[in-house]
């Protein structure tokens, strides 16, 4: 779990942001950005904060749940007749600073027009990308939390391969696959599991449907656990039920090269697009750079995707503390997919590879 002494940490992190955009004060919008700061997991719910101030906007649903998670926060929770938008509206309206931002990208549109004709004073300014830089660079508690994720879900991978017939289909397969990561501590899966089978893996975000495992002699699984600390994992491997065939031999070799070569370039410092590169690098070298149509990773944390890009037109740069996936894969129409998922700690010197499962194809044949 993370420790209630972060949360104050990172409120004096943005805080030196907010300082530094000559911002006095903001209205955090997004529920996963106000749970970062606040450790708060509820939802409906918004945090003001200025350089000397902070509330927490809610309702009375979460009032014993705030007093609970948030007891150093104070709290201002609106009457049934009153919306989230007057509250906050009537909060800001007291503040004695001229100007307040708001998280633009985490409302909609007729939200923030409604909520600027309510405040005269002060101006009310639409920002972004204030808390997720902060996101991306995990602290100790964080990266615990990611190493557990990263356990169930590799145990629940696990539980599958002893679970799977050939009579399931992806649907039952993906219960299966769920169900052994809550057995391991998962509070849930970290995000809609993906289990294709054959053809179907060329689709790189396939939902698991009523395809039947032995449809085709491999299928592909991307999956990930979260933690009761909210936190969560992203693997993807692929499980042979059938023969290897010389084409899926020589792609997964392929796309493991691949992934190797990017993940050697991962060092404080690199741009993401360097690491993106020697990943394609290696599929021109063999042919196959046109099937590879997607980023080589991202950061993830209490998201499955964060802030921190893998990909041809990123503008980052790693930094120790981020947690990132290396996915490269390759995708036949007609034939299907290939994909290889690590996550990977990026540390002072170098890397780490956080994730254990073997990579070799032949580590998850299974024989029925």
């Amino acid at each position: 779990m993370i420790s209630s002494s972060r949360y104050p940490t990172r409120r004096e992190k943005l805080r030196k942001v907010m300082k530094k955009d000559k911002l006095p004060a903001v209205l955090i919008c997004n529920e996963v950005n106000v749970r970062y700061l606040t450790g708060f997991t509820g939802d409906s719910s918004w945090l003001l904060l200025t350089a000397d101030r902070e509330v927490i906007l809610s309702d009375g649903r979460f009032t014993t749940q705030l007093e609970e998670e948030c007891p150093d926060i104070p709290m201002a929770i609106r009457p049934v007749q009153q919306t989230l938008l007057q509250l906050a509206a009537e909060q800001i309206r007291g503040l004695s600073v001229s100007v307040c931002g708001f998280e633009a990208t985490a409302i909609s549109y007729d939200v923030a027009t409604h909520l600027e004709e309510a405040v005269d004073t002060p101006d009310l300014i639409p920002v972004k990308g204030l808390v997720e830089p902060l996101r991306a660079i995990k602290d100790p508690d964080e990266i615990r939390e990611i190493r557990e994720a990263i356990r169930q879900a590799e145990k629940g991978f696990d539980y599958l391969k002893a679970s799977l017939t050939a009579e399931m289909t992806e649907l039952t397969a993906s219960f299966a696959l769920e169900e052994g990561m809550r057995r391991f501590g998962a509070i849930c899966t970290g995000f809609d599991s993906i289990i294709a089978v054959g053809e179907r893996a060329a689709l790189p975000h396939a939902r698991p449907g009523l395809s039947r495992c032995d449809q085709a002699p491999f299928l592909l699984v991307d999956w990930g656990a979260r933690t009761a600390g909210g936190y969560v994992s992203d693997l993807t491997r692929m499980i042979i039920t059938g023969s290897i065939s010389s084409k899926l031999q020589r792609l997964y070799e392929v796309v493991k090269k691949s992934q190797q070569a990017a993940i050697e370039k991962i060092r404080p410092g690199v741009a993401a697009t360097e690491v993106d590169r020697a990943a394609r690098v290696v599929m021109e070298q063999h042919g196959v750079a046109d099937h590879f149509n997607h980023g080589l990773g991202h950061g993830f944390g209490l998201q499955v995707h964060e802030s921190t890009r893998l990909s041809p037109n990123s503008a980052d740069v790693l930094s120790p503390g981020m947690v990132i996936t290396v996915e490269p894969g390759v995708y036949y129409p007609g034939w299907g997919g290939i994909r290889l998922e690590d996550d990977i700690l990026v540390t002072r010197d170098g890397h780490e590879v956080l994730s254990s499962l073997p990579r070799e194809l032949e580590s998850h044949c299974l024989r029925w």
